[in-house]
């Protein structure tokens, strides 16, 4: 008896498990990207009012400005003339009390180190709070 052998087809086969990887690294992707999009805060900005007419705001006059520079030995001057951290202190403080409206100047020599200078500015936060502000000279 003879049987009739066929010689076997070649049926192309298809292999799932690399295209199942694939989705699955894609679908990874935007899940992180989705979830970390969605944590983020909103950072809440208040804008000043729009002025009606186009005179500019109201500047302090020179003679009130309280101006605290820091010289390039990282000495502290009050209005130009040397004061200790203590006595900068206690008149930053009397300043603010007698002022409400103003704000105390830092005006840092441009060769400090920025390290330096958002220490002292730090400190005088600590003092201030929000009405310590820094300034940059041209």
């Amino acid at each position: 008896m003879r049987f009739n052998k066929r010689a076997p087809s070649d049926i192309p086969t298809i292999d799932l498990v690399p295209m199942l990887t694939v989705m699955m690294g894609v679908l990874a992707f935007f899940v992180v990207v989705t979830v970390s999009l969605g944590s983020e805060e909103l950072i809440e900005v208040e804008l000043p009012p729009q002025q009606e007419d186009d005179s500019p705001p109201p500047v302090e006059s020179l003679s009130d400005l309280f101006i605290v520079e820091l010289d390039a030995q990282a000495q502290t001057r009050l209005n130009g003339e040397p004061i200790t951290a203590e006595q900068l202190a206690l008149r930053v403080e009397t300043y603010l009390a007698q002022n409400p409206q103003n704000t105390v100047y830092l005006v840092p020599d441009q060769t400090l180190p920025y390290e330096e200078v958002m220490q002292f500015l730090g400190q005088m936060r600590q003092v201030g709070g929000d009405r310590v502000s820094l300034a940059l000279e041209e």
